[in-house]
């Protein structure tokens, strides 16, 4: 699987996927429930089985039911939707994405946090001149 895997789910997918990012662990009811505008039970469960077969989710069984979780790493899964929503709303420009994220957090950035920002960008800075 590619680094750029989740980048071609479909929207239903995504909703999934991302259901099971935030809850942990859910079975096919609960997923369902918690789409927006929910599909028939059958459609959820076809997506799932979609989804496992593809890799993307996993399940375990538990008390007579499946119950599902995502079988990619957070970090990948992050770093993935960053790309698409980089590549999506800001031309592919990193530096426009921060420049909106800090535009719009501004006011809630701590020191601490500018001075996190501080060292990756001289990190950065780093590894683009020893290229």
């Amino acid at each position: 699987m590619g680094k750029n895997h989740l980048l071609h789910l479909s929207r239903r997918q995504r909703q999934i996927v991302d259901i099971l990012f935030r809850y942990g662990e859910s079975s096919a009811e609960e997923i369902r429930e918690r789409l927006p505008d929910p599909p028939s039970n059958s459609a959820v469960r076809a997506m799932l089985a979609t989804l496992e077969k593809k890799g993307h989710i996993k399940h375990r069984e538990q008390n007579l039911r499946y119950v599902y979780s995502v079988a990619i790493e957070q970090d990948d899964a992050r770093r993935t939707a960053l790309d698409r929503l980089i590549h999506t709303f800001f031309e592919g420009s990193s530096v426009k994405a921060v420049n909106a994220l800090l535009g719009m957090q501004s006011e809630k950035i701590s020191s601490e946090e500018l001075e996190q920002l501080g060292e990756i960008i001289e990190i950065a800075k780093r590894k683009e001149q020893q290229q």
